[in-house]
């Protein structure tokens, strides 16, 4: 029997788990519509704000430099030289407003090109006459510049922008920015609270799922009355379903235990009573298979939490492998690190590894060899132990490879020549499942069945 002969760890397919289709989360869902409607409206309100605000503000800001320049201009044109000399220097101190002449080679810019602006030129020269100009900058100084006529004569008259207004630059961003922060932060408020509930829900029905009913309350206190009433009812369920699966385990252990004293009387009375050696091997075979039967109901009530602990998993294997060494129909090829330490229970991990070589003695064995040989390979890939075990047997079909970890399921034929409960692999699958692993069962390219099995890896040391 060759125990040494290193292995392959193959990658195999993935039949039974799909792979989750990529997407946004709920949350991020429904922040992006919350914010798309929000920025919407914002964007809708703004515009119109804009519309029904811009006319008037022109007007007014129109009038009032018309009445500012028609002040000036009459103050000018009626007072003598020496007077308009201290009228002007009067305006720049008090009013801040400075009247110069307008030469015929001053460089000037056009006031803001938008909308407003465009509205306040075309006040001020309905107003003030078809010559009047209104300029943003003149000879590369900045500021309100409104060019007008006096007599014939052409002055600017210089004031600050601010009586204007903001524009549409500084005010309208500021505004739009301020309310898009808003909307965001509310639509990231709102979609959290929606979100929250739903993913309570999630993580405590994951837990139920893997048997842990105590970690899968919801609070029933909560303010929402829909998300209160959600929470009682799942509550309720998981109560049930806890209270369901406790008197299960008892009934089944209960029933299993009681059958272990008949079966002894039985087996005594049949090594006593009986004289033909045949039928006496043939009784004491069947109740020995019955004792087995029981065995496997009761490894499948267990409780469903386990104390874990750094195992090395080389030494599990080998006490498990110790008595079928033995056997002439079984040859095993081990590879498996001697430092490779895994979290497990030491006793739940040995019979996993003892049912999955049980099952490929069974059932692997080679049609011409009459041999059942058994790869056993282990790596380590991050935070993961994956181990496989292997037969080189028939396989099974596609279609019933989903259905051999249910619990009493019987396969075809090939598979169901012994008289088992057909627990085996539930058994399997549910102690993984206990120590935080995944178990998957898959045909291999050149025949026979995997086991493929993820366990946490321990730290080192």
């Amino acid at each position: 029997m060759d125990i040494s002969k290193p292995i392959l760890l193959e990658t195999a397919p993935a039949p039974l788990e799909m792979r989750p289709r990529r997407g946004f989360s709920l949350f991020w869902r429904t922040f992006f519509f919350l914010a798309l409607l929000l920025l919407g409206s914002i964007v809708a309100w703004l515009q119109t704000f804009r519309a029904l605000e811009s006319e008037p503000r022109a007007i007014q800001s129109a009038q009032q430099l018309a009445s500012l320049v028609n002040l000036s201009r009459a103050a000018l044109r009626y007072s003598d030289s020496i007077a308009r000399v201290s009228l002007i220097k009067t305006l720049a101190e008090e009013e801040q407003v400075r009247i110069t002449p307008r030469e015929p080679k001053d460089k000037f810019e056009t006031f803001v090109s938008d909308e407003f602006g465009e509205r306040i030129a075309q006040e001020l020269k309905t107003r003030l006459g078809a010559g009047t100009v209104i300029a943003s900058t003149v000879n590369g100084q900045k500021g309100l510049w409104v060019g007008f006529a006096i007599d014939g004569d052409s002055y600017w008259l210089l004031t600050d922008p601010s009586r204007v207004g903001p524009t549409r630059g500084s005010t309208w961003v500021i505004w739009l920015i301020t309310a898009a922060a808003l909307s965001l932060a509310g639509a990231a408020l709102i979609a959290r609270l929606i979100n929250l509930p739903l993913k309570n829900l999630s993580f405590a029905g994951s837990r139920m799922r893997d048997g842990d009913f105590d970690a899968s309350t919801l609070d029933e206190t909560v303010a929402t009355s829909e998300i209160r009433a959600v929470n009682i009812g799942f509550n309720r369920m998981t109560q049930k379903l806890a209270k369901i699966e406790q008197d299960r385990a008892i009934m089944l252990a209960g029933i299993s235990h009681d059958l272990r004293t008949p079966l002894a009387r039985l087996r005594l009375e049949t090594e006593l009573s009986v004289a033909d050696t045949e039928a006496r091997a043939h009784m004491a075979a069947d109740i020995a298979q019955l004792d087995a039967i029981i065995d496997k109901f009761l490894d499948y009530a267990r409780p469903g939490s386990v104390d874990l602990s750094p195992v090395p998993l080389v030494d599990v294997i080998e006490s498990c492998l110790y008595s079928a060494r033995s056997r002439t129909d079984m040859r095993f090829n081990l590879d498996v690190a001697d430092d490779l330490l895994v979290l497990a229970d030491p006793v739940e991990l040995g019979r996993v590894i003892t049912n999955l070589v049980e099952n490929a003695r069974r059932y692997g064995k080679s049609v011409d060899t009459g041999i059942a040989v058994v790869d056993i390979a282990a790596k380590a890939r991050d935070k993961w132990v994956l181990l496989r075990v292997r037969d080189h047997g028939m396989g099974v079909s596609d279609e019933q490879l989903a259905n051999l970890t249910k619990p009493f399921y019987r396969g075809e034929a090939a598979r169901t020549a012994a008289n088992g409960a057909g627990l085996g692999l539930a058994i399997v699958e549910k102690t993984i499942l206990r120590m935080g692993g995944t178990f998957m069962l898959g045909n291999t390219s050149s025949g026979g069945l995997a086991a493929n099995i993820k366990l946490q890896r321990a730290p080192a040391g």
